[in-house]
Order: structure tokens, then C-alpha cells, then sequence
């Protein structure tokens, strides 16, 4: 110890920076590196190969200069109809999952086998891919943006419900609790403290889900369910890679425009006094 001219006393041996992982800690982490490198051999990254295909990516980009101008309107409908697609899709979704959410938070639950069951089910929407759901669709009503459509209503439950419901569980039982002591029924307390405590939460994640349902209905149509994705495909596969350039800019351009509105919304919806 060492006496200073502030009367303060330190130790000599500073505690060290960081603590020494355990031995399990490291095993997992090794375990992580191997099978990282593993992967790598796995999936075929190359650097090699990579140089060999820049020059066929720079052949690609030359063709695409300027962008092609002799189909904007059935490309520009396209675009229209892949928005309507994500719109309606999520808007139904949205409307879906809040009696789902209501099934499978804790505090507005039935019972617990309720809450098991329903969750389980918007793991499973959650968890199959978009492409594999589009696939089903396909396969099950035809070629078209209704399969699309319905892939995004699935999709988006998945996503909403589940965050509506957490979003549910995060209010404040405090203000629900009081006008259950004065004989207030569940739907009044769901309807007067629930809804209106997780209303911002749940605003701000339909936005989301309408994000990410235009930039899933892209790629839907390259399955058969309709909107742009078709346009681009049949692009691609007969080497107009000018018209593709075309198709790629008004998708950038679909997708640029609604995030920034559904920003500045989010924007003013979080600056709002509560």
C-alpha cells in the first residue's frame, strides 16, 4: 500500500483488466472457431475464383448501362401490384395476429395450454421461409399475387404476433389490477389500459413488418406469386440486362420511398407526448 497527498490509499496490484475465461468458455469458443473454418471450406468461398469472375460482373454491368426505357409501364404496374401485394398481406396480418397476441401473452391468456398451443403455431409461421410458404400457395391456388398475398398474411403473423404479445406483457399490470378491484370485466381492461400501453409498440412493428413484406414480395414472384419478381426473372433468363437494370432501380426506388415514410412516421409516433 502507498500512502498519496490526498490521504487516498490504493493497492499496488491493480485488479486485472478483463477476468481469464473459463475452461468452458474457451472449449466453446474453440468449438465455434473449428467449425467457422470448417464452413468456410464448406461453402466454397474462393478468392480465386472471385478474380475470375470479376471481369463477367463488370461484362453484366457494362450491359446493363444505360437501363432499358422500352417497358416502363408494364414494368411500373408491376411494381404497383408488388406493393399492393405487401400492403394488403400485412395489413391483414397485422389484424390476424392481435387476437393470436391476445392468445399468447401471459397476462391476457385463457390459460397456459392456450398460450403453449398458439405460441407454438406463430413459431412454426415464423419459422418455415417465405419461399417455402409461396411454394405451398403456388401449389395450392394457382400462379399469382393471391398465393403472394397469402404468403405475406402468414409471414407477418409470424412476426407481429409475436411481438404484439411481448409488447402485451410489457404494460404496466398496475392501472389493469385497479380497475379489476373496482369490477371492470377483461375486455374493458384489455380495451382501456392493454391496447393503449402497447399501442406504440405495436405501431412500430407493423411498420416493420410492411419493410419487410415489400422486400419478401421481390422475391416471391421469382416463385410464381406474382409482382416484380416475375418482370426481373424472365429479365435475367433472357439476358436483358439493361431491362433488369430498369426493374432494379424502381424496386430500389419501391423500397427506398417505404422505409423513409415508415421511418418519419415512426419518427413523429416516438416524439409524441404520452
Amino acid at each position: 500500500m502507498s500512502d498519496y497527498p490526498d490521504g487516498v490509499r490504493l493497492d499496488r496490484h491493480l485488479p486485472p483488466r478483463f477476468d481469464s475465461p473459463s475452461w468452458l468458455g474457451t472449449g466453446l469458443f474453440a468449438l465455434f472457431l473449428g467449425f467457422f473454418l470448417w464452413s468456410l471450406a464448406g461453402v466454397g468461398l474462393s478468392v480465386p475464383e472471385l478474380l475470375r469472375g470479376l471481369p463477367n460482373m463488370a461484362n453484366v454491368a457494362g450491359e446493363m448501362i444505360p437501363p432499358a426505357s422500352d417497358r416502363i409501364g408494364p414494368v411500373a404496374h408491376a411494381i404497383l401490384v408488388t406493393f399492393q401485394m405487401a400492403l394488403v398481406g400485412t395489413v391483414i396480418g397485422v389484424l390476424l395476429s392481435v387476437p393470436m397476441a391476445l392468445l399468447a401473452a401471459r397476462n391476457t391468456s385463457p390459460h397456459p395450454a392456450v398460450r403453449h398451443v398458439v405460441r407454438s403455431i406463430i413459431s412454426f409461421f415464423r419459422t418455415v421461409p417465405d419461399l417455402a410458404w409461396a411454394l405451398f400457395f403456388v401449389v395450392s391456388v394457382g400462379l399469382g399475387t393471391f398465393a403472394g398475398t397469402l404468403t405475406i398474411v402468414v409471414d407477418t403473423i409470424g412476426f407481429c404476433a409475436r411481438f404484439f404479445a411481448e409488447a402485451m406483457e410489457e404494460v404496466d399490470p398496475g392501472p389493469s389490477e385497479a380497475l379489476a378491484s373496482i369490477g371492470a370485466s377483461p375486455l374493458d381492461r384489455i380495451a382501456v389500459v392493454l391496447f393503449p400501453g402497447a399501442m406504440p409498440s405495436m405501431i412500430n412493428t407493423s411498420l416493420f413488418s410492411l419493410e419487410k413484406a415489400v422486400r419478401s414480395s421481390v422475391v416471391l414472384g421469382l416463385v410464381g406469386a406474382g409482382g416484380i419478381g416475375a418482370e426481373l426473372a424472365v429479365s435475367m433468363e433472357m439476358f436483358r440486362y439493361d431491362q433488369a437494370a430498369t426493374i432494379i432501380l424502381m424496386i430500389f426506388v419501391l423500397v427506398f420511398t417505404v422505409e423513409q415514410l415508415s421511418s418519419r412516421f415512426r419518427a413523429r409516433l416516438m416524439h409524441q407526448p404520452h
